[in-house]
């Protein structure tokens, strides 16, 4: 229960870091709205929220405007709701806030997934959590449309390694996420979340580069376009240009995705700049784009930020080349 001291009416910046290895957290203070006013170290608009989401990696800094009370709790559940880290914000040590019940466990639909609303069972719900690890196949959804369907690297087809295949996945920027909707709070958006600057590279980009973030949950092997770390070549960019990498999740799980070296400055659905971020988190079943400029020499790490899958394989190397 670490504890941060304030006095009644003054202004109190935040930053929140999630340090943890393999855990989402969902972070509110009962009774105080958050301000954001960056994301990644960097200056967004500012946008008032009564909870966010934070992936591994990622950084948000709130300002909060404590009074009324004498003391606040900073409640951090992680998306699977099996349990929370707390703190404190206070007048003087000792002081302590209730802490709140969990949420409810939170299950996957078929539509979180990127099957549109197609539905097996009637009810669109699947009997697997946030953070299960097997038992949804990659079988689900094979009557729908073909021309709606989302199309797959060859490199996935027959793979042991891939246990499904998003169907028709959307960007999804105004969802706040698995177990947070309806919830009555007001949760931060990727929508929402807009660069007080303009880019630094507003030119069109040159290409685009599309990756599936693929696994096998009943194995636990992660990788990119089905292929592990150890098993696939660099993705090759030339210095100076500018690229736009889309990313597909195929897999029931959300992956924050960080590369080393340069910004990655995420688009709307209509290819517009939204805010730069450097971890850039992909839910189930979104397809989702960023813009990057080569403008650093040498071997950058690009991966997921969740220990497990970056060990497993979902990393590749960027090499940025004269």
């Amino acid at each position: 229960n670490w504890t941060g001291l304030f006095r009644p009416g003054e202004k109190v910046l935040l930053r929140l870091i999630n340090a943890g290895a393999m855990t989402y957290f969902d972070v509110r203070i009962p009774g105080l709205k958050m301000t954001v006013v960056a994301a990644d170290g960097q200056y967004v608009h500012p946008v008032t929220v009564d909870e966010l989401r934070i992936g591994a990696a990622e950084t948000y800094d709130v300002i909060v405007e404590p009074s009324g009370q004498d003391a606040y709790t900073i409640f951090a559940q992680d998306m699977g709701r099996t349990g929370f880290a707390r703190g404190t914000l206070a007048v003087r040590h000792g002081l302590a806030a209730p802490v709140p019940a969990n949420d409810p466990r939170p299950l996957l639909t078929m539509e979180d997934m990127g099957h549109g609303s197609h539905d097996m069972s009637g009810s669109g719900e699947m009997s697997c959590g946030a953070n299960m690890e097997g038992g949804c196949g990659a079988s689900m959804g094979h009557d729908m449309s073909a021309m709606a369907m989302q199309q797959h690297p060859a490199s996935e087809t027959r793979n042991p390694d891939v246990d499904m295949q998003t169907m028709m996945p959307s960007p999804r920027l105004d969802d706040p996420g698995i177990g947070l909707r309806g919830n009555g709070r007001d949760v931060l958006l990727l929508s929402k979340l807009r660069s007080l600057h303009a880019p630094a590279d507003d030119r069109e980009p040159s290409r685009t580069i599309e990756l599936h973030l693929t696994g096998n949950m009943e194995r636990f092997t992660w990788g990119f376009d089905g292929i592990k770390f150890s098993d696939a070549e660099p993705v090759q960019l030339k210095y100076g240009e500018l690229v736009r990498f889309v990313l597909v999740n195929d897999t029931m799980m959300e992956h924050p995705v960080h590369l080393h070296g340069m910004w990655s400055d995420v688009e709307d659905e209509h290819g517009k700049f939204l805010v730069r971020k450097h971890t850039v988190s992909i839910p189930p079943g979104t397809r989702r784009s960023f813009r990057v400029t080569a403008d650093a020499l040498g071997r950058w790490a690009f991966h997921c930020h969740m220990l497990m899958h970056m060990e497993a394989g979902m990393m590749r190397e960027v090499r940025v080349d004269e």
